[in-house]
């Protein structure tokens, strides 16, 4: 293998682009699953970001999701109302709702993950070397937040 002489920026450059229109290109699997599912992509992104114990405020969720309070307000609104998601008042301050996870929403950020992580056919194509090579490599990567829940369905798989 030839050794490059690319900065690591322009290296990390060369890796992810590949991997990002890959991602992209791959789109409709995604999009398919949400539409069964009856989700939109914030939908997802919530229940991503949601845990069945640890609550989060609204000031938090929107940070997180790079938007303002009413938009928050407004994803959680569709998860509470499908049964997917509650806000719970906290004792000390009952001015300030956490949202958690009900059951049922665990059970679909299940369902959606387990979808989610079936291969493209794509990527099936590839020999078994180049994929664990991919593998192996992101693995490394970090894993943020909401994404910890994803990391068990693929382990239960």
């Amino acid at each position: 293998m030839a050794r490059s002489t690319s900065s690591k920026q322009d290296l990390a450059g060369e890796a992810w682009r590949p991997l990002a229109r890959f991602f992209f290109d791959t789109v409709r699997h995604r999009q398919r699953v949400m539409s069964e599912a009856g989700l939109t992509p914030n939908d997802v992104r919530a229940l991503m970001a949601l845990d069945p114990e640890r609550g989060r405020t609204m000031r938090e969720l929107a940070r997180e999701w790079l938007c303002d309070a009413s938009n928050a307000t407004f994803i959680v609104d569709r998860l509470e109302e499908r049964g997917l998601a509650e806000r719970r008042s906290v004792p000390t301050d009952r001015r300030v709702k956490m949202v958690v996870l009900t059951a049922r929403g665990n059970r679909m950020r299940g369902r959606v993950l387990e979808r989610f992580f079936e291969p493209p056919p794509e990527l099936l194509e590839l020999t078994r070397a180049d994929l664990e090579a991919i593998r192996d490599a992101v693995q490394r990567l970090p894993i943020t937040h909401g994404w910890a829940a994803a990391q068990e369905v693929a382990a239960a798989r």
